[in-house]
């Protein structure tokens, strides 16, 4: 081998081992964010059944035992993918909401939030959305808990948009609350929807725009005492 060969490979042996250093060197917290990232792109892609920790190191840039030491378990990356991008997404609804703004602008900025997140990062949606739902517990049961804060959140605004622009007449917080559960479905749909698209899809504020139509109408009907009721023939009779 000439001199020039050999000063070659020191120096690919150099850089392999400054390489291997920094990675050694990666903060934890760096490191499994890297996990996560590439675990949530990989289940999107495959589902869970199909995806590989093979294939989660690789993208990673890590190595499957570490996966592994950092993460247990393939249902344990799953689970923690679930909590990361549920708490991201309710995160990213909280900070669209400008407390100091009437009710019905923050129940718009909510939606907007909420849209511009999921378009944002349509992954993460799907590992929430699709993948979560069809694997039973203990999955589901993340999903679940999630759909339920944003329910919560939801209702309050909905009960106080009620308030603010009703004269005062508070809505029932059951009603409000069956309203913030057919809300939330809406919005899921709509998500699901415009991210599944391969046309042209509409940005997150033409979707909040059409979500928020839906809703307002129905409230401004509700707020101003202008309810619907089925036709008396259509009342089922006690018995």
């Amino acid at each position: 081998m000439n001199a020039a060969h050999t000063h070659a490979a020191q120096d690919a042996d150099r850089a392999a081992k400054r390489t291997r250093g920094r990675i050694k060197r990666m903060p934890r917290a760096v490191r499994e964010r890297q996990m996560l990232d590439a675990a949530v792109e990989i289940f999107a892609r495959r589902g869970y059944r199909a995806a590989s920790m093979d294939e989660i190191a690789e993208l990673a840039g890590a190595s499957k035992p570490l996966v592994y030491l950092y993460l247990n378990s393939k249902e344990d990356l799953f689970s923690a993918c679930i909590r990361r991008e549920a708490e991201a997404l309710i995160a990213a609804v909280r900070a669209g909401v400008d407390p100091d703004a009437p009710a019905d602008r923050r129940l718009w900025h909510g939606l907007r939030g909420f849209f511009a997140h999921t378009a944002a990062h349509p992954d993460a949606w799907a590992v929430l959305h699709c993948q979560a739902r069809t694997h039973g517990e203990p999955f589901a049961d993340v999903v679940a808990a999630l759909r339920q804060e944003l329910v919560d959140v939801v209702t309050h605004l909905i009960a106080a948009t009620a308030e603010e622009n009703g004269g005062g007449a508070p809505l029932p917080w059951q009603e409000a609350s069956g309203l913030a559960h057919a809300l939330v479905g809406a919005a899921e749909s709509l998500a699901g929807w415009t991210n599944g698209r391969t046309d042209e899809v509409p940005s997150e504020w033409d979707t909040a725009e059409t979500l928020m139509n839906f809703a307002w109408a129905g409230l401004d009907n509700l707020m101003n005492g202008r309810r619907w009721a089925p036709a008396r023939s259509q009342v089922p009779s006690a018995s």
